[in-house]
């Protein structure tokens, strides 16, 4: 699935379902690197870099540059919000 394409409602649960198992094993990661001593913002700065890597290299830099023009209001309306996170 494209940054730009319209699912199908098949499309938009498997897609669900990815991103869940995504979210479990990198908790789990997360948790784990965290009991190790790493820390929170270098774990976090780290999956940045990672996270945008890999959609550069799937959708392109112009792609993804308009992707995350949308962030600061996202975050500003809170969808990063751990109180809404675990909703």
């Amino acid at each position: 699935m494209s940054l730009t394409s319209y699912p199908t409602d098949r499309d938009i649960q498997a897609d669900r379902e990815q991103k869940q198992t995504a979210l479990s094993y990198l908790s789990e990661a997360w948790a784990e690197a965290l009991h190790e001593g790493v820390d929170g913002d270098c774990l976090a700065q780290a999956s940045l870099f990672t996270a945008f890597a890999e959609l550069v290299g799937t959708y392109g830099e112009d792609a993804v540059a308009k992707f995350v023009e949308g962030l600061p209001g996202r975050v500003r309306n809170g969808e990063f919000s751990v109180a809404l996170a675990k909703q």
